[in-house]
C-alpha cells in the first residue's frame, strides 16, 4: 500500500492507497512543531482501528506547502515504517511537466499535483483547475499538460475571518448557502453577511473563469477540487467536473512514476 501525506496550510491529510484506490484517510491540523512520535501515536492507532497493519505500507510520498513540517514526517517514515519517503517535486518524484511561467520553482506542490492528475484524467484538453483551500487557486493547464499560470485568491474562510476581525459588531457565521436562496438582498445583518460571502464568492469565481476562458481563446474544461467544491457546485454551472481527490490522485501518480524509475535503474 501507498501512504500519501498531503501537508496543507490548514490540515495534513494521510491517505492509504491500494491499486490507486483510497482505502482510508485521516486528517489532523497542520502544526510544524508536531514531532514524528506524535504523528505515530495518532496515525498508528487509527490504522489499527481500521484494520491496517503498518507492514502493509510499502511506499510513502509526502507533499507539503509548509517546508518546516517536512523533516518530522520524513522521520516518521523512517522510524516507524522503515521507509525513505518520496518528496513530491524532488528526485524520482520530480513533477515531470513544463511550467511555462516566470518563476517555475515557486509553484506550490498542491497545484503541481493538480496539474499532473488533471492532465492524466483529461488528456488533450485545456483545463482550468480550481482548488478550494486556505487560498483558492485557479490554474490553466494546456492541451499538452503544460502549466501556463493562474490566479491566487483569498480562501472563503480567510475572507470571512478578515471581515469579522475588522468589524467589531459583525457576528461570526458559518460558510453556508444563504437562507433566502437566490435572493441577494438580505433583511438582517446575518443574512446580509451570508449573501456577501457566499454569492460574492460565486460571482468572483464566475467572473474570473469567464476572463480566463476569454484569454485562453479555446474551450477549457473547469475542474473543481477541495473541501468546498461540492457546496459551490450546487449553486453555479461553471464546473464541468468536481474531483475532491485530485491532489491525492496526483500523489499516487507521482509515486507510481518514481517506483517505475527506480525499477528501471535496477534492471539496467
Amino acid at each position: 500500500m501507498l501512504l500519501a501525506v498531503d501537508v496543507g496550510n490548514t490540515n495534513v491529510v494521510f491517505a492509504l492507497f491500494e491499486d490507486r484506490t483510497i482505502r482510508a484517510r485521516w486528517r489532523v491540523a497542520t502544526d510544524p512543531r508536531r514531532t514524528a512520535d506524535e504523528y505515530a501515536v495518532w496515525l498508528l492507532q487509527l490504522m489499527q482501528i481500521q484494520g491496517f497493519a503498518r507492514e502493509a505500507v510499502r511506499q510513502i510520498v509526502i507533499s507539503t506547502v509548509v517546508p518546516r513540517a517536512l523533516h518530522n514526517l520524513q522521520v516518521l517514515a523512517d522510524k516507524y515504517f522503515g521507509l525513505e519517503a518520496l518528496v513530491a517535486g524532488q528526485g524520482d518524484a520530480e513533477w515531470g511537466f513544463v511550467a511555462d511561467v516566470d518563476e517555475p520553482r515557486s509553484l506550490g506542490a498542491d497545484r503541481a499535483l493538480n496539474v499532473i492528475a488533471g492532465h492524466a484524467r483529461h488528456p488533450g484538453e485545456h483545463l482550468i483547475i480550481i482548488d478550494f483551500g486556505t487560498a483558492t487557486t485557479f490554474d490553466w493547464v494546456d492541451r499538452a499538460g503544460t502549466y501556463k499560470g493562474g490566479i491566487i485568491a483569498p480562501g472563503i474562510n480567510l475572507s470571512l475571518d478578515a471581515l469579522v476581525s475588522a468589524a467589531a459588531k459583525l457576528p461570526r457565521i458559518a460558510i453556508s448557502v444563504p437562507r433566502q436562496g437566490e435572493s441577494v438582498i438580505g433583511r438582517n445583518t446575518e443574512d446580509q453577511m451570508h449573501i456577501g460571502v457566499f454569492w460574492g464568492y460565486v460571482a468572483m469565481m464566475e467572473g474570473l473563469i469567464a476572463r480566463m476562458r476569454a484569454e485562453i481563446g479555446e474551450p477549457a474544461k473547469v475542474i473543481a477540487t477541495g473541501g468546498l467544491a461540492v457546496l459551490f457546485d450546487r449553486h453555479t454551472r461553471i464546473f464541468d467536473h468536481v474531483d475532491a481527490d485530485l491532489t491525492l490522485d496526483g500523489m499516487a501518480l507521482l509515486a507510481e512514476r518514481a517506483l517505475a524509475a527506480a525499477q528501471n535503474r535496477t534492471t539496467e
